[in-house]
């Protein structure tokens, strides 16, 4: 079964992409013939300087090689390196009702954040329906609150395939249950816009600098806590085995134990956890040509579908 995922170079990867998005999508690449993007197109709507894009689209690639991406098994590529996506796009922004795209509520959060109205943010989702449809991907993994972002892509393929012959597979939501509740050092929920995160790969000094910020109550340490309304243990638990969460958890309702403890046992971990992943990342970072050459391989492979696609496009709407 043919899997798309991609994700925005907008960004130091954090926790909360690891375990919301990384990690399963590594899972797949066991079962399943993923299409992996680097989706620095879309990132262009937010990241406006070129060297940030550049470092930030490297770091993408280095943090998921370092993570367990198998080249061999996952077709990995810079979206930008796939040119004839943004071709496709404009062909099924003919067919796009605007009445579909006003609707997409991303677009008003965006704006809401404080991030500049323009065309590309209004549009985006006809890109990223394009992304879909060009690999002809037969399920798309999404959380339930991107659920829409794919009910755009079935729509705008199904209306192309009316107005004109039948050319794109109707792709299917995988809806990924809540894999794993990341809340971020302040408790909302760990993203690069609340800027509450913890990096997979900063220094040791800034991981232990975040984890040692994560908000807590006030009680005291002699006070008995409450692990299920602690972001230490939310966190703790995403890293340890059920044994070593029991035991945590009997420190925290029993008291005697402070939560500065607990961050260090946290602290622990996840250095336990990333370890061999930094040595790896290390070694690809003294190696990026062959990095290059792994994403300039995986452009190359998903052109073999991009590029029959585009014609069948092409010639669907008489270009061809």
């Amino acid at each position: 079964m043919r899997v798309l995922s991609g994700i925005q170079p907008s960004g130091k990867l954090h926790i909360g992409n690891y375990f919301g998005m990384m990690k399963p999508a590594l899972a797949l690449q066991q079962k399943h013939q993923v299409y992996l993007f680097i989706a620095n197109y879309h990132a262009l709507t937010t990241v406006h300087d070129a060297n940030i894009m550049r470092q930030g689209t490297l770091d993408v690639a280095l943090d998921f090689l370092a993570c367990g991406l198998d080249p061999h098994k996952t077709v990995f590529y810079r979206q930008s390196d796939v040119p004839e996506i943004t071709e496709l796009t404009w062909l099924l922004s003919v067919t796009t009702p605007m009445g579909l795209l006003e609707r997409c509520h991303s677009y008003k959060d965006k704006l809401a954040k404080g991030i500049a109205a323009s065309h590309a943010l209004f549009s985006y989702p006809v890109l990223m329906t394009a992304d879909i449809l060009a690999v002809q991907s037969a399920i798309v993994p999404v959380g339930k609150d991107q659920k829409q972002h794919l009910e755009v892509a079935r729509d705008v393929a199904l209306k192309f395939n009316n107005q004109y012959k039948k050319v794109f597979k109707i792709p299917e939501p995988m809806i990924q249950e809540e894999v794993a509740v990341v809340p971020g050092i302040d408790g909302q929920k760990m993203s690069k816009s609340y800027d509450n995160t913890i990096e997979i790969f900063g220094s040791k000094k800034q991981t232990r600098k975040a984890i040692m910020r994560i908000v807590t109550d006030s009680k005291t340490l002699e006070e008995p806590k409450d692990p299920d309304n602690c972001n230490i243990f939310a966190l703790y638990k995403l890293f340890a085995n059920s044994e070593e969460c029991k035991k945590l958890e009997s420190h925290y309702r029993t008291g005697g134990m402070g939560y500065g403890n607990a961050k260090k046992e946290l602290v622990t971990k996840f250095e336990e956890h990333f370890a061999p992943m930094r040595t790896r990342r290390e070694e690809l970072a003294n190696n990026i040509n062959h990095v290059e050459s792994i994403l300039q391989d995986g452009a190359a492979r998903a052109k073999k579908v991009i590029i029959p696609t585009l014609t069948a496009a092409r010639s669907a709407v008489g270009l061809e």
